[in-house]
């Protein structure tokens, strides 16, 4: 474990190209490929990249882009598989996490675009998941070695948090059904809409490197992670077994909110902040990194794109 590790910063005047696009050609995908695990996160800076630019772009970085389909961040779909990074209310930090980690399968890769750069904050923090797990108290790896019960409740159009509709975009209970048969989890229809059960590990390992990584979102999906009077809220008005998300161990035991705090802080204390200006992309092995939002002042405004590329 590397506790200097730093993106590869890639910028137009090292790289003698007016364009990305161009340096991407250049590069090929088997060397893009090579770097992205070498250095788990490339930035792009100074290309000057614009709106109209970025599929382009991202055909090179993310080809084959996935649709955020079982995704619980609120997001806006601004076209073919582009949407934007998140829409959760600025002045909160998200924490450190790995896209999907919570699902059968998730994006090996993301890629971000800045159009515009926060008046000011707004960072897109990336932490070193083999890192995040080895910084850790052995009590807290220990317990979650027999992995994670996530539980979602996903309402009918009327309710807390996203709706099933909107998580798996589609208003089609068959083809919801097919894809949770083929991620194994568990699930059935009620009179307020969807409940999803599903059991995941807590670690993975990266399918090249052999890293094992912190790869889960209990931190995000426990009620400790929202902070003392968010959570108390939800408690005033749910039972956790009705919350829109929640996570136990996977034989349903409590997970104590010392753990979610530790997980938490120790998270965001090794992330290392990458400061967006506008133009900017940021390419990232979802699997070897985290990544999070800082909050931030003004108008900012980045997409993402996720891909199952090797």
């Amino acid at each position: 474990m590397d506790d200097t590790w730093q993106p590869y910063e890639i910028t137009s005047d090292e790289a003698g190209a007016p364009e990305l696009g161009v340096l991407l050609d250049e590069l090929g995908a088997g060397r893009l490929t090579e770097l992205l695990v070498e250095h788990k996160a490339l930035v792009f800076r100074g290309f000057g990249v614009t709106p109209d630019a970025v599929d382009a772009v991202f055909a090179r970085l993310v080809p084959d882009r996935l649709p955020y389909v079982h995704g619980n961040s609120p997001r806006t779909k601004v076209g073919g598989n582009l949407y934007t990074s998140t829409e959760y209310p600025q002045q909160y930090t998200i924490s450190m996490h790995n896209e999907l980690s919570y699902a059968h399968r998730w994006p090996t890769r993301l890629a971000f675009y800045c159009e515009k750069a926060a008046e000011r904050g707004g960072a897109t923090p990336v932490l070193d998941g083999e890192l995040w797990l080895g910084s850790l108290d052995a009590e807290v790896r220990d317990a979650f070695a027999g992995g994670i019960r996530y539980v979602q409740n996903l309402h009918d159009g009327l309710g807390f948090g996203k709706s099933w509709q909107d998580t798996f975009e589609t208003d089609d209970r068959r083809a919801v059904e097919a894809f949770l048969r083929e991620s194994r989890a568990e699930w059935e229809w009620n009179e307020d809409g969807l409940r999803v059960v599903q059991l995941r590990p807590a670690t993975v390992k990266h399918p090249v490197t052999g890293a094992e990584v912190w790869f889960n979102q209990a931190d995000q999906w426990h009620p400790a992670g929202l902070g003392d009077e968010a959570s108390a809220e939800l408690y005033d008005i749910l039972t956790p077994d009705e919350f829109p998300q929640y996570v136990t161990f996977a034989d349903g035991t409590p997970i104590p909110d010392a753990y979610i705090t530790q997980i938490l802080g120790r998270g965001l204390e090794h992330a290392v902040d990458v400061d967006w200006r506008d133009g900017d992309v940021l390419l990232i092995d979802n699997v070897l990194l985290a990544h999070g939002r800082r909050p931030f002042e003004g108008t900012r405004r980045v997409l993402v794109a996720l891909s199952d590329t090797d």
